[in-house]
């Protein structure tokens, strides 16, 4: 992983960590971070270790109330608005060559399948999807899956308090263009992150045959 190369947004510095090969990329996985860790998360590691060294360029992407040492995310509008200041300027640089994917964990997550559509996404990687609040099904996040509008596959922990797997299946069925793994743990990803990983990468190469 590169050195983070800082990028300007509305809400301050975010800073780019990149991975895998600069020229000929196969294509480029964006991924964002949760609301209570950073770019550092087992998952996250595991799955940009796995699919940059299958020819895939890799960007992590803190953001700015994380490199400013923040402890709590900002509301939702502003994670996007953050988010969406970092694509332009890395797609401004030619830095999305191929196809784009774009994805994060748990908070990451729900931002990926908010902005998908608007960014011209090719798909979305969802790992632990934050469906509902631990003991609040009744709170569901369900329409930011639906509403990805891009091919979705959803990597979730088999109990994860914030939605397993079958509720997470059954808030997409009837969607042909969504998947969902099942990996041992729970909401963190950080008991089989091979798995996750492998999940992730089994995904990303039956996307780009299609």
């Amino acid at each position: 992983m590169s050195s983070p190369a800082p990028v300007d947004t509305p809400l301050g510095p975010a800073a780019v960590h990149a991975t895998g090969p600069a020229d000929g990329a196969r294509g480029t996985l964006v991924l964002g971070h949760g609301a209570g860790g950073g770019v550092g998360s087992a998952d996250l590691v595991a799955v940009t270790d796995a699919v940059a060294a299958a020819g895939w360029r890799v960007l992590l992407v803190e953001q700015p109330w994380r490199v400013a040492g923040g402890r709590i995310a900002p509301a939702p509008p502003r994670l996007d608005l953050a988010w969406t200041a970092v694509l332009d300027a890395l797609r401004s640089d030619g830095a999305l060559t191929g196809r784009l994917v774009l994805g994060g964990r748990s908070a990451g997550a729900r931002v990926a399948c908010r902005t998908a559509t608007a960014q011209g996404a090719d798909g979305v990687l969802a790992l632990a999807f934050p469906l509902h609040p631990p003991g609040r099904p009744e709170k569901s996040r369900a329409a930011e899956l639906t509403g990805a509008g891009v091919p979705l596959a959803v990597v979730q922990g088999k109990t994860d308090a914030f939605g397993r797997p079958a509720e997470v299946l059954a808030a997409l069925e009837g969607l042909p263009a969504a998947s969902v793994t099942a990996v041992p743990g729970d909401h963190s990803l950080g008991k089989a992150p091979a798995a996750v990983a492998a999940a992730a990468l089994a995904w990303l190469e039956d996307l780009l045959s299609r």
